[in-house]
């Protein structure tokens, strides 16, 4: 099984830690400032002392000049939680190298950031079970079939991950898993948001190609208080397409055939469109405060970890 991150990229990740911009709200201890107020190192305000506090929090210094007692209060720890949201339907597999592959990629750094800094990470794939979603590389084609015990377990396993010594079982899960199925991009993120006990950081990781659209999707995380960035990962085929002549495209998904003519001039027009999708998407994440990164399959990994991501302060 080949490593999704070389391990001289995993040294590199740990020097990071997810920036968020809303504290913590997770009921878990952890290492984040969060708004209640409990037991930490971190010193947060004063107030006045109520018979039966306890006295280990009076600061005594302050009773020694204005002869009033005040009790100290700390910011509590708390985890953050990271869900990143996969797109593992059969649309990702299409590429050369693939875009599943990718996104693997970016979801294993993003998670072994996570872990290092000891907060949670699910990772959510669509298509669910029933859209016959992801199946363990087993050499065989799942063909519609149910999906096996060990890829059922497999996705469980990667739903709430916490703790550095449980990264390299996390990347060696993502590493095993493969595309399939039509998902349901806005449907998927709707359900994931609300089934998020706590909202944290959000990531999605998707070519952003569904007939049914993206906003209501992107919208839900944001309403449900998510701090998103989304990257959007399209194949060098789907960029800058070389084919030309009569062809016969037939969708990943759906099945659905079309028989299609590429000259020169239908070819500048794919060119027009697709600049002015990706560019409506990236609107629409900025006008949500969404985090909007837009790669290529085959584009260098380093650039968007090490990179990208850093300017735009999801992590450093």
């Amino acid at each position: 099984m080949k490593a999704l991150l070389t391990p001289d990229l995993l040294r590199r990740l740990e020097q990071f830690q997810l920036l968020a911009k809303r504290r913590a709200k997770s009921s878990l201890r952890g290492e984040r400032r969060s708004q209640s107020r409990g037991q930490s190192v971190e010193f947060a305000d004063y107030r006045n002392y109520v018979a039966g506090d306890d006295l280990r929090y009076v600061d005594w210094n302050l009773y020694g000049r204005l002869d009033r007692f005040f009790l100290k209060l700390y910011e509590e720890e708390r985890e953050l939680p990271v869900t990143v949201f996969l797109d593992a339907s059969e649309s990702m597999g299409f590429g050369e190298p693939q875009k599943f592959d990718f996104a693997r990629q970016v979801t294993a750094a993003i998670g072994y950031v996570a872990l290092c800094g000891f907060d949670r990470v699910s990772v959510c794939l669509f298509p669910g079970l029933a859209g016959r979603p992801f199946s363990l590389k087993t050499g065989e084609s799942s063909g519609g079939q149910e999906p096996s015990r060990e890829s059922i377990l497999a996705r469980g396993a990667l739903r709430s991950v916490r703790g550095r010594k449980s990264s390299m079982r996390f990347l060696e899960n993502l590493a095993r898993l493969a595309p399939g199925g039509k998902a349901d991009f806005n449907e998927s993120l709707k359900r994931g948001a609300l089934e998020a006990p706590h909202a944290g950081v959000a990531v999605v990781l998707s070519d952003f190609l569904d007939v049914g659209g993206y906003e209501s999707g992107l919208k839900a995380l944001v309403s449900r208080g998510f701090q998103v960035s989304a990257v959007q990962i399209l194949a060098p085929e789907e960029l800058n397409p070389q084919a030309y002549g009569d062809l016969r495209l037939v969708d990943s998904e759906t099945g659905l055939a079309q028989e299609v003519t590429f000259g020169r001039h239908r070819m500048e027009a794919y060119s027009r469109v697709v600049r002015q999708y990706v560019q409506r998407l990236r609107e629409y994440c900025s006008g949500r405060g969404i985090h909007f990164f837009q790669c290529s399959s085959d584009c260098a990994l380093e650039d968007l970890l090490l990179s990208q991501l850093r300017e735009a302060e999801v992590w450093g």
